[in-house]
């Protein structure tokens, strides 16, 4: 008895039900949203399950490594508030930094720059060594305080505010043309600031030098009662935000198309930027490493385009690597809380290897 060939049984099949596709892809249910399935969740859970517990154990550690006290008596409990203030300054960087620089580059459309470009740690260096330059080695003394630090966080601010407004509402309202300008404020500023240095004494150029450096210890407790609430709102404003954040993600024409008002939405998040940057530069000094670090580590571990998976996992980086850095020098090698030394370090050299992988900026 004649058999057809199975080629042919095949063919039959797919004449008779042409819409059928027998491939195994036909099967899976296509899936559009933050996770692309469920090896993308266990990865973001595992990810994010494994910073708070790093995050965790290295508060502990701050707190109680080598506390020549008895533990659990008074002076102990003293010690570790000492030291709790000092861990609520690194959670507070952390979330700035964190958060401003995730917003920024979703609002420039590019993931090296930072708002460090701005000229924030220029203007802040430009402070303090105007003060020293004009008061000598007392002038760093005059900057302490709550009202120098309002001040200087008003001053960068403000600066801030002006250029985002006058650039993005004018006839030009190009972000490019305003990151020019924000690279060339901060030139100019760092080289006022570079004169005024050679013309000082040895004595004060040191005094002025322990303060430029990004350093933990740099912050005093009676800043954060008035840090820590603008902080608070600033990021819950980006919070609330994040859905506009993944509009304009996807550019301004798209984004504009999609019924967004980009430029008025563009200036609400730059100023909110502004202001986390200018309260997280005036309480320990200009890092400009740490959020560019966080934010790589957060895209490249989150891989997801939701703002709101990928700021906790910014955060948590930023106080992961802030901790570390701070516990290291602080506890094993007894080099202050002069934590810029190490994310500097490792921050640069991802930048540089981003960049390189990329080829441009």
């Amino acid at each position: 008895m004649f058999k057809p060939r199975e080629g042919a049984v095949k063919r039959r099949r797919t004449a008779a039900a042409p819409d059928a596709d027998p491939s195994p892809a036909a099967e899976r249910p296509r899936r559009s949203g933050p996770i692309t399935g469920p090896k993308h969740m266990r990865r973001y859970v595992i990810t994010m399950s494994a910073l708070v517990i790093t995050a965790l154990g290295l508060t502990f550690g701050i707190m109680t490594w080598d506390n020549p006290a008895e533990t659990g008596s008074r002076p102990w409990w003293l010690i570790v508030d000492m030291r709790r203030d000092s861990l609520i300054t690194i959670g507070v960087v952390a979330l700035c930094h964190a958060v401003s620089t995730v917003a920024f580059q979703t609002a420039v459309n590019n993931r090296i720059l930072t708002p460090g470009i701005m000229g924030f740690g220029s203007l802040y260096t430009a402070i303090q060594t105007t003060a020293v330059f004009l008061l000598g080695a007392g002038g760093a003394t005059a900057l302490v305080g709550v009202g120098p630090f309002l001040l200087q966080m008003l001053a960068m601010m403000v600066l801030a505010t002006l250029l985002y407004t006058w650039l993005l509402s004018g006839r030009f309202s190009n972000i490019h043309i305003m990151l020019l300008v924000g690279v060339v404020i901060g030139g100019v500023l760092g080289s006022l600031s570079n004169f005024m240095q050679r013309i000082l004494t040895p004595s004060e150029f040191d005094v002025l030098t322990a303060r430029l450096f990004g350093n933990i210890s740099n912050a005093r407790a009676d800043y954060l009662p008035y840090a820590i609430p603008m902080v608070i709102a600033a990021v819950a404003l980006i919070w609330l935000r994040a859905n506009t954040l993944n509009t304009i993600a996807l550019g301004r024409t798209t984004a504009q198309n999609l019924g967004l008002n980009y430029k008025r939405e563009l200036i609400i998040v730059m100023a909110l930027v502004s202001l986390l940057v200018a309260v997280a530069t005036a309480l320990v000094g200009p890092m400009m490493f740490l959020g560019f670090l966080a934010a790589t580590l957060a895209y490249q571990f989150g891989d997801t385009y939701s703002h709101r998976m990928l700021f906790p996992m910014a955060v948590l980086f930023a106080y992961t690597i802030l901790a570390a850095s701070y516990f290291i020098l602080r506890h094993i090698w007894d080099a202050g809380g002069a934590v810029t030394v190490i994310v500097e370090l490792i921050g640069g050299l991802v930048f540089l290897i981003v960049l390189m992988r990329k080829g441009r900026l």
